[in-house]
C-alpha cells in the first residue's frame, strides 16, 4: 500500500473507504500503514488478524480479533462475520495484532509443554490416550492437548494421526512467534520462555523429518514414541 502506485495517492478520495487487513505482521508496520491511511485521505485501515486455521475458514467458524476505532467497529464486524464466527474488538489500531500474537506466543509455548509432558508420561509406560485424558480435566488442560495432541492415535483426524500433515505449519508457528517476541522487546518486556521455543522451532523446522508439517510434529523432534 505504502509503494507507488499504490492507492493511497492513485484512488479517489473517500474518508468512508475501510481497509480491514487480517495477515499476522509486525505491529509497528500496521501502525505505520494505518497512520499513512489516515493523512492521505483515503480512508480508514484497522488490523483484524484471525484464529482457527484453514479448518475454521472452510467452516466459516473463524475468529477475528479486531483492533479499530470503535466507529468502525459495527462496519468491520458485518463484513468479517461473513467469514466467521466472533467479531472481538480488542483497541484501538494495533490492538488486534498484540492480542493474537499474545496468544500464538502461549499456543507455541503450550505446544512444546505437551509434547514434552506426553513424551514423558508414555516413556514412563502410561498408555497415550489415558495420559491425554487425564491431564484433559486437570490442569494441563490446554488446546495442543486437547484438540492438537502431538501423539499420533491420540485424536482421530488430527494432525499427529495424519502424519502431521495439514493444520498449523511449523514455520507460521515459529513466525508468529518471533514477531510477539520482537514486538515484546520493542515494548520493554520481559520474556523467560520465547527465545529458547524459538531455538526449538527452528530445529525442529530444519530437520528432514519434521520441516513442512504441522507444528505437533515436535512431538517428533523430541524422540517421541509413534
Amino acid at each position: 500500500m505504502l509503494e507507488p502506485p499504490n492507492l493511497l495517492k492513485g484512488g479517489f478520495i473517500t474518508t468512508e473507504r475501510l481497509f480491514i487487513d487480517c495477515s499476522t505482521i509486525d505491529p509497528t508496520t500496521s501502525q505505520s500503514v494505518a497512520a499513512a491511511a489516515h493523512s492521505s485521505g483515503q480512508g480508514k485501515f484497522i488490523d483484524a488478524p484471525m484464529s482457527g486455521g484453514v479448518v475454521g475458514a472452510q467452516a466459516g467458524t473463524l475468529t477475528f480479533m479486531i483492533g479499530a476505532a470503535p466507529e468502525v467497529v459495527e462496519r468491520a464486524t458485518e463484513v468479517l462475520s461473513m467469514m466467521g464466527r466472533r467479531v472481538l474488538h480488542l483497541g484501538e489500531q494495533g490492538s488486534g495484532l498484540h492480542g493474537k500474537l499474545a496468544n500464538n506466543y502461549l499456543l507455541a509455548l503450550n505446544n512444546i509443554a505437551t509434547a514434552e509432558a506426553m513424551n514423558m508420561g508414555i516413556q514412563w509406560g502410561l498408555d497415550p490416550k489415558a495420559l491425554a485424558g487425564m491431564i484433559n480435566i486437570s490442569t494441563g488442560k490446554c488446546w495442543p492437548s486437547e484438540v492438537n495432541n502431538p501423539v499420533p492415535g491420540v485424536i482421530e483426524g488430527s494432525p499427529a494421526s495424519r502424519g502431521y500433515e495439514g493444520g498449523f505449519g511449523v514455520a507460521l508457528a515459529n513466525k508468529d512467534l518471533k514477531l510477539a517476541i520482537q514486538s515484546a522487546k520493542e515494548s520493554g518486556i520481559k520474556l523467560a520462555l520465547g527465545d529458547k521455543a524459538t531455538e526449538v522451532y527452528d530445529e525442529v523446522a530444519a530437520s528432514e523429518n519434521c520441516k513442512g508439517r504441522d507444528f505437533s510434529v515436535v512431538y517428533r523432534y523430541l524422540g517421541g514414541k509413534e
